[in-house]
């Protein structure tokens, strides 16, 4: 199976821009989209002809904001907000076989402390009901918009963004916790300590010179570790200041 997450940065902004036509040609069985910043009855109908059985959106309760759609061929039951109650449309899990596969757009805690406190929270009661999961015998994939550089090599400038949300060593140290309780970066597995990013600002013009940060992951339980067969960073995809990353997976 492949499947492939991306944080589109406004749903209908990549439909007006034609920017969704690569997905017709990589055929993934599972897209994965964040930050859609758009309401169900508002989806453009385009998504509905790219060639998937399934749609699932929950969306922020704020209009313009937030977001997560999947588009897929399972079948499968779909849950909202079942470790976290919040009304920004964060979390999809949808439930087949044995996996639990999450579509998730984590917090950004750059605002201020109220939403950084809100980003740990958030991230603390995640990482609970993970190994809630893992005790009742669930497999797990985790793909989104983490909001996070993990290490050095996964921002251009580490030194002068070490201060800031996104790189901070409280942000860090969760995604330590996470590996460490049975979880696996599929990226560095595959690809060693390659460079690559999967955010870029839209200042600096960032993108040109490739300034960017790899904030986007997927993150499999070690249990899945051997089914693993590729993954990448879709970095030629425009359309938005994040590209696509993915998987594929024998499941």
């Amino acid at each position: 199976m492949k499947l492939i997450s991306w944080n589109v940065n406004g749903l209908r902004a990549c439909v007006k821009n034609d920017a969704l036509g690569w997905i017709t040609q990589e055929k993934p069985d599972f897209l994965a989209l964040q930050e859609i910043k758009v309401s169900e009855d508002k989806i453009p109908s385009e998504i509905y002809n790219l060639g998937f059985e399934n749609l699932d959106v929950n969306s922020g309760e704020k209009a313009g904001y937030s977001g997560v759609a999947s588009l897929h061929n399972l079948k499968c039951a779909t849950f909202k907000n079942l470790f976290f109650q919040e009304n920004e449309g964060r979390v999809l899990q949808h439930d087949f076989n044995e996996i639990s596969l999450f579509n998730i757009y984590f917090p950004n805690g750059q605002k201020d402390e109220n939403r950084l406190n809100f980003k740990m929270e958030f991230y603390d009661k995640f990482l609970i009901y993970l190994d809630k999961l893992k005790k009742q015998g669930r497999k797990i994939i985790i793909c989104g918009d983490v909001n996070t550089a993990h290490r050095e090599i996964d921002l251009k400038n580490p030194k002068s963004n070490s201060d800031r949300s996104g790189f901070l060593p409280i942000e860090r140290a969760w995604i330590d916790k996470l590996l460490s309780h049975g979880f696996v970066d599929t990226f560095r597995a595959i690809n060693g300590d390659k460079i690559a990013y999967s955010w870029w600002s839209y200042r600096f013009n960032a993108r040109a010179k490739n300034a960017g940060w790899r904030i986007d992951y997927f993150f499999i339980s070690e249990d899945l570790r051997e089914n693993l067969t590729n993954a990448f960073i879709l970095d030629d995809i425009k359309g938005s200041d994040h590209c696509p990353v993915g998987i594929e997976i024998n499941l």
